[in-house]
């Protein structure tokens, strides 16, 4: 027992604070180093080196929560990391050091009232997937239906609560600092999102949410749900089989571009077409939960994060992708205040929106765009860096942290795949699911 008692997460506040800062200082002379050498015109060159990219999987792996959350995020843009670093940050998707099977044995049992192989036909005791929050098992139902188990790390929810409590120590330094009050109100929008993300019961009913969002979607799949094989710490859905977006990016030379568009067509409809449709959005869309499977669809997996878009959000977005694809004038000032924007100067704030919008249109705008020289993600974080003063003017909804978590995502991950071509007949075909 003394060996899965060493399992256990660190969960102190401090602790886990600790061991991030001891990271950091070890990191911190490479990634100096290394940005120096870009600064200097050595494009190709990435902030981590792979030595220092494995430290970092190491620690965030076995922190897991926010930690490891974050590392996802880094893992995705295609600006910071070079292919072969960026193939190691990403294991952190799905590639956690997992948890023995003694202490998934006990959250099944706290949660289900019986153990795995009393439950279950079959229950295979190494996981298949382990991510910032729970691990994913293979097993078979006593009616022959082959499942995804995910079960949660007994001590994630203290591990994760002590997390949030750093990170929102930082936001109320800064927001104080710079007089951007607001940056809390968007933390806690943040903090309530991932702190659901504990509950798999809720995570069951956004998974039934997500899937009639995109039943009018015939090429994108989502796994069903079993209620009855669920509790707050397990969750059991239908089984996709297939390599994840993961996967496929670990072996983009041997794709054609031609599959390269393919895929990032489907991923593109798997993320806005559930919003045109139902205003439902998956506003975690890192490659390790989407899968291109063998039929020739795209898998959709991991509903902790779906969000439901208020109907003046909804409203606003649709007219606004109508009048993109159609290359119909647009009064940025006047669409983002019916959604929820503040300026405090309307006519100071509009140069930056439509700038901002001008960066994430050009795929929908361009017949012959390509997603390998679009540097959609490197211009839009130069363009905040250039108007940092500028921005605590413009006070955006809570509920766009969501949709920009969400459609930033999908850019880095069609940037990272790099395909040509015509995109903007992808976004023509979309708009047939607007009402």
């Amino acid at each position: 027992m003394a060996a899965d008692d060493d399992s256990r997460l660190s969960t102190g506040r401090f602790a886990r604070l600790a061991r991030l800062a001891t990271m950091s200082a070890k990191l911190s002379t490479d990634v100096v180093a290394r940005g120096v050498r870009r600064f200097t015109g050595k494009e190709d060159e990435s902030i981590l080196g792979e030595g220092a990219a494995e430290k970092l999987v190491a620690t965030l792996g076995e922190l897991k929560g926010l930690a490891m959350k974050l590392g996802q995020q880094v893992s995705m843009d295609p600006d910071l990391l070079t292919p072969e670093v960026r193939a190691v940050v990403a294991r952190l998707q799905n590639q956690a050091p997992p948890m023995p099977y003694t202490q998934v044995r006990e959250v099944v049992v706290q949660e289900l009232g019986r153990p795995p192989g009393e439950i279950y036909a079959q229950f295979d005791e190494v996981p298949i997937a382990a991510a910032s929050l729970g691990q994913v098992h293979r097993a078979v139902t006593r009616d022959g239906r082959e499942v995804a188990v995910k079960v949660q790390y007994p001590d994630i929810a203290r591990a994760l609560k002590s997390d949030l409590d750093n990170l929102g120590a930082m936001v109320s330094v800064f927001a104080a600092s710079t007089r951007m009050v607001q940056g809390k109100a968007y933390y806690a929008e943040l903090r309530d999102s991932l702190l659901e993300e504990l509950d798999y019961r809720q995570e069951a009913g956004r998974a039934l949410q997500f899937e009639a969002a995109a039943k009018a979607l015939p090429d994108v799949k989502v796994p069903h749900c079993l209620p009855e094989l669920t509790g707050e710490k397990v969750l059991t859905l239908e089984l996709l089989k297939g390599p994840t977006l993961k996967e496929f990016l670990l072996h983009l030379d041997t794709h054609s571009n031609e599959e390269r568009f393919r895929v990032s067509r489907l991923i593109t409809r798997a993320v806005w077409g559930p919003l045109l449709l139902s205003g439902v959005i998956h506003a975690d869309p890192h490659p390790g939960n989407f899968m291109v499977l063998p039929d020739g669809r795209v898998g959709v997996l991991d509903f902790g994060a779906i969000k439901k878009f208020s109907p003046a959000w909804l409203d606003v977005n649709r007219e606004l992708f109508t009048r993109v694809v159609k290359e119909e004038p647009i009064d940025v000032i006047t669409l983002s205040e019916a959604c929820g924007f503040q300026f405090d100067d309307r006519e100071a704030g509009r140069p930056f929106v439509r700038e901002v919008l001008d960066i994430a249109t050009r795929p929908p705008r361009s017949r012959d765009f390509d997603f390998g020289k679009a540097f959609i993600s490197r211009d839009m974080r130069n363009l905040f860096l250039k108007n940092a003063t500028r921005i605590g003017g413009i006070k955006p909804p809570k509920e766009s942290v969501q949709f920009y978590r969400a459609v930033g995502g999908l850019s880095q991950n069609l940037e990272t795949i790099g395909a040509r071509g015509d995109f903007k007949s992808v976004y023509e075909e979309m708009l047939a699911l607007v009402p």
